[in-house]
């Protein structure tokens, strides 16, 4: 099969009856408000680790964030405090920003920064 699809059928029938057909099917069925508390949300700062293709220990080490740490925020075991989510959300605004400030420090103080 090539990936295509005939869309025929779905086209010829009203919005309602696809809507109701999408219902019918019990492997496609809406989220409850029950069903969804139940569900263990990705935490985001996953996604933005992702989003800037980072391993966690690439991540952790380029924003001094111990590994351990950033573990479990993704984990779901300890969610950031306000200091950590105003940091992630200045990373998740210009993460080449925060990297650069994070290497001025650096040199300001001395040391040796690997990124």
């Amino acid at each position: 099969m090539k990936g295509e699809y005939d869309w025929s059928r779905f086209d010829a029938r009203t919005d309602e009856q696809n809507h109701a057909a999408a219902l019918a099917d019990p492997d496609a069925q809406p989220l409850t408000p029950e069903r969804l508390a139940r569900m263990k949300q990705t935490p985001r700062v996953k996604i933005m680790r992702r989003a800037l293709r980072l391993t966690q220990e690439e991540f952790a080490a380029r924003f001094q964030i111990p590994l351990g740490t950033l573990r479990d925020w993704e984990q779901g075991a300890s969610e950031p405090d306000q200091t950590a989510r105003a940091y992630l959300r200045a990373i998740a605004g210009d993460a080449a920003a925060v990297q650069r400030a994070l290497a001025v420090s650096a040199a300001a103080n001395g040391e040796v920064t690997s990124a």
